[in-house]
């Protein structure tokens, strides 16, 4: 008699759930993000002492394909609702919605670190910055295909790769008409190309972030859409020491891509760090 009210039981909640999860889509795990359940038995004590099986509704980590089959929605689908949990907290004390209209990232290769600024409308606000894992060469923009510099100027994030051999990875735009630009007049015409972001900790000209970081950043930049964000990469922070245009070696260009990214930084001072009720984080102490 149990076994069989156990069974009605079974039938009647499997119907429900599938009446409420399908949508009208043949495969629901795969739109929408939505959670994933199945149905387990688990012991029930009865006031006699009796152990009696209870059909539960669990709720399982959605499904993810293997690397090189998968697409920018299973990324979303699998870790959306891990690295809104991450971030929101950090957008709640910048008083900026998520997603935020608009996204910066900065690069301070000097320094390690890149920020995330954002906006709904207006001046942007930090909202938190990682540690660069790996970020090859030396300070100068990136000249030639093999120099394994991490390029220096404005950038815009072109296309996001699901796939990537470094976990996830978002190409920038390099080289911009900038780039291009100084590269024909000196006859350059291998600049380099395939500069991404992206994960581990291994570079060759691009910012190594490591897994956890680029599972954030992939996410925001697909949540806000990838045309609605800057990348700025620059040397160090011109907010602490001017950049230095004179180094050796540097292009004769350098002053003027120099005075690009010091006045694009300008949009993203240390007063913008504090929120409504504290600061975020301490302003930085010079360079030694």
């Amino acid at each position: 008699m149990n076994s069989k009210i156990e069974h009605i039981l079974l039938v009647m909640l499997a119907a429900l759930l599938l009446t409420a999860c399908t949508g009208g889509s043949k495969n629901p795990a795969r739109t929408g993000g939505k959670e994933v359940f199945r149905l387990v038995k688990k012991p029930h004590s009865t006031n006699s002492g009796a152990a009696m099986p209870t059909i539960v509704q669990e709720t399982m980590p959605p499904p993810i394909l293997g690397e090189g089959h998968r697409t920018t929605d299973d990324v979303l689908y699998h870790f959306r609702p891990y690295v809104r949990q991450q971030l929101m907290p950090y957008f709640r004390n910048a008083g900026v919605s998520y997603p935020p209209k608009k996204v910066t990232f900065i690069a301070l290769k000097q320094e390690r670190k890149l920020e995330v600024w954002a906006g709904d409308a207006g001046e942007f606000r930090f909202i938190r910055d990682y540690d660069i894992r790996a970020a090859s060469g030396v300070t100068g923009p990136k000249l030639k295909q093999g120099d394994k510099q991490v390029p220096e100027g404005i950038y815009r994030i072109v296309g996001l790769n699901p796939n990537s051999n470094y976990h996830l990875s978002m190409k920038l735009n390099y080289p911009n008409e900038f780039d291009w630009f100084h590269a024909e007049r000196e006859g350059r015409y291998d600049p380099g190309s395939d500069i991404f972001i992206h994960g581990d900790s291994v570079s060759a000209g691009c910012l190594a972030m490591g897994d956890k970081a680029i599972e954030e950043l992939f996410v925001l930049t697909a949540e806000v859409g990838h045309e609605n964000v800057k990348v700025i990469i620059t040397p160090r922070d011109p907010r602490v020491l001017p950049l230095d245009p004179n180094g050796y070696g540097l292009p004769t260009w350098t002053p003027e891509l120099y005075r690009m990214i010091s006045a694009e930084m300008e949009f993203f001072s240390d007063e913008l760090r504090v929120s409504n009720s504290r600061p975020i984080y301490p302003a930085r102490s010079p360079i030694r």
